[in-house]
């Protein structure tokens, strides 16, 4: 318990992981609806994109690619501000998203019955098919969440800053950075693939969460800067 109160008196910022709790309470309750009437949600554009088993892989590598780039931000202390910048981001469209999937309850009705082969892939989408249902699918927050961490990592001070010598001096630091930021812009752009591929979501779905982080992003990162900047202006 000591520890525990040394680590919250250390870092405060911590607090923010209380919307976790909301978020899943909110969203499991939304799983369990049966009693409304869903919107079906799908595009002509879906029915050219072949179901692709393979993609599993960065589908659930969303969980690890959001977890460690969070952790990487927390304890950037000195740099706070992306931390809270990104949180903000995900937090705004993650609530955003559940309003809509409140008001406008929403569904897809693209997975395959069967799969064509068994394998391990095939296995797990089984599970994941069996544990998430396909409702509360626009806009999609994988794909949400998934450009929102991007850009966090990538907006971050060292990254943003990776060709100043004054602040990354060392150039193995600056390569690895670079590695880094283009492997997460990959591994970003798979996941968001992943999501139609696996049937998960329609391309519409792709699109609202696309738009829904254009939105935010403008809010907590572009205009921010631009009045900093006029006032430096001035």
């Amino acid at each position: 318990m000591t520890r525990l109160k040394e680590f919250l008196f250390k870092y405060k910022h911590a607090i923010i992981i209380l919307y976790m709790p909301i978020y899943l309470l909110w969203f499991t309750s939304l799983e369990k609806r049966t009693n409304v009437h869903f919107t079906d949600i799908h595009c002509k554009i879906d029915d050219y994109i072949p179901f692709c088993e393979v993609f599993i892989i960065p589908y659930l590598l969303w969980f690890l690619y959001v977890a460690v780039s969070l952790i990487y931000l927390f304890f950037q202390t000195k740099h706070l501000d992306d931390f809270y910048r990104c949180c903000a981001v995900l937090l705004l469209g993650m609530t955003t998203s559940l309003l809509i999937y409140t008001i406008f309850p929403n569904q897809q009705t693209m997975r395959p019955k069967t799969f064509d082969h068994s394998n391990i892939f095939t296995t797990i989408i089984d599970i994941l098919y069996r544990t998430d249902t396909d409702t509360n699918v626009f806009p999609s927050i994988h794909v949400f969440n998934s450009i929102a961490i991007h850009f966090g990592i990538s907006r971050s001070y060292y990254f943003r800053n990776v060709d100043d010598v004054n602040i990354v001096k060392n150039d193995k630091k600056r390569k690895a950075i670079k590695i880094i930021r283009l492997s997460s812009l990959i591994l970003c752009i798979l996941i968001c693939i992943s999501t139609l591929t696996l049937k998960q979501h329609s391309f519409l779905d792709l699109v609202g969460g696309c738009v829904l982080f254009a939105f935010y992003y403008t809010i907590i990162y572009i205009r921010p800067f631009r009045q900093t900047k006029l006032s430096t202006d001035c």
